[in-house]
């Protein structure tokens, strides 16, 4: 657990980055689709983007969920793609910490602590294996000195910016979760080439991209953990993002609602303020509701994580209830507003663009519901 004190230093911290610096900034960049360097740079250099990675590799060494909870939230306030993207180092670092060796988490995390830290990418998802994530084909062949990948990944955030990659490919086809071996890859290795940015409805500055890997030679000490360990790796690190990412959602929708009740409070309309129409104040209260709600099922699979207790139900019922909060909560926003929530130049619009992502990513809705339920009936289902 995180001492009181540096935990609460650490969200005023946050906060203060968020309204001061990515605020100010976030419409700008999401309509340019730029990507924010110079944010990540700031965050750095006052330790936002490296809190909790390992104190030994450089890092703040804070290993707790719940504070990387309660940062995350106060950044996606601010702003969640850029958000994302100050906090993205821990993604890449936490299945190496996990499964690497010392040599190898020095080589790879040490240089994410630094004040201008390398982006990174995590790649799991193929064109034929989302949700599915076992069912990947990517190959990793063994040769002399190392592996050969050949195979196609997409949707990796950061990919067209990032200069490592944390692949995860199969030693045996065919075999699903036991043949999956995870791999570092690097900016410039022979055999691997980039795909164009993919176009996206919202999180619009955190770009995404495709990696294509033909005969790409990766040395034997690029692969982390044994062979096989790969499929447990990342879904140790599943537990733990979904529980982060429903912070994010958080962020968002208590973003929208504080802006959504800000705005009832000055517009008037049949000569009251629009907050006094049941119909309006009851859709907010709706959203408040679920955001506090989402926001109490996070900190409590945060708090079963730090405690080392099982989390992986909770974690998913938290990234479920939170994206669909996130969204629930923009949407009454953009409903408050009326037109001008449509328009592009009030905030809102975009904060539902960027929720619905939440609801996708590191897990689908319904493939939230399907762990949920395992839960529930684990002969049945």
């Amino acid at each position: 657990m995180t001492d009181p004190d540096v935990e609460r230093q650490l969200v005023e911290l946050a906060h203060d980055f968020a309204a001061n610096e990515i605020r100010p900034v976030a419409a700008a960049l999401d309509r340019s689709e730029e990507f924010p360097e110079e944010i990540v740079r700031k965050a750095a250099a006052v330790g936002l983007s490296s809190f909790d990675l390992p104190a030994a590799y450089g890092g703040g060494g804070v290993d707790s969920v719940r504070t990387a909870c309660l940062i995350g939230e106060e950044l996606a306030w601010g702003d969640a793609p850029i958000g994302s993207v100050v906090r993205s180092a821990s993604f890449f670092a936490d299945p190496l910490a996990a499964l690497g060796t010392k040599e190898q988490c020095e080589r790879w995390i040490t240089p994410l602590c630094d004040d201008d830290p390398p982006m990174t990418g995590l790649a799991i998802t193929e064109p034929g294996a989302g949700s599915d994530a076992a069912a990947i084909t990517t190959t990793a062949t063994k040769v002399d000195g190392g592996y050969r990948l050949n195979g196609q990944k997409t949707w990796v955030s950061g990919a067209p910016v990032a200069r490592h990659y944390f692949v995860y490919a199969t030693v045996a086809p065919g075999t699903r979760a036991k043949g999956i071996t995870s791999f570092v890859v690097e900016q410039g290795d022979e055999g691997f080439t980039l795909g164009p940015k993919l176009p996206k409805l919202g999180s619009r500055c955190y770009p995404t991209g495709e990696l294509f890997f033909a005969d790409c030679f990766v040395a034997v000490d690029r692969r982390i953990g044994d062979e096989g360990q790969g499929f447990y790796g990342v879904m140790r690190s599943f537990d733990r993002s979904r529980v982060t990412l429903a912070a994010n959602s958080i962020g968002i929708g208590r973003a929208a609602l504080e802006y959504a009740t800000d705005y009832a409070k000055q517009r008037e309309a049949f000569g009251k303020k629009i907050h006094e129409f049941q119909a309006v104040s009851f859709r907010l209260v709706d959203a408040k509701m679920a955001v506090d709600q989402a926001r109490l099922m996070t900190l409590h699979a945060a708090d079963l994580a730090d405690a080392r207790k099982p989390f992986a139900t909770e974690a998913s019922m938290a990234k479920l209830a939170a994206s669909e909060a996130a969204w629930k909560s923009a949407n009454a926003a953009v409903m408050t507003l009326g037109s001008y929530g449509y328009s592009r130049e009030y905030p809102v619009e975009k904060w539902l663009r960027d929720a619905k992502l939440e609801e996708i990513y590191e897990g689908t809705s319904d493939i939230q519901r399907v762990i949920i339920a395992r839960s529930l009936f684990p002969r049945e289902v």
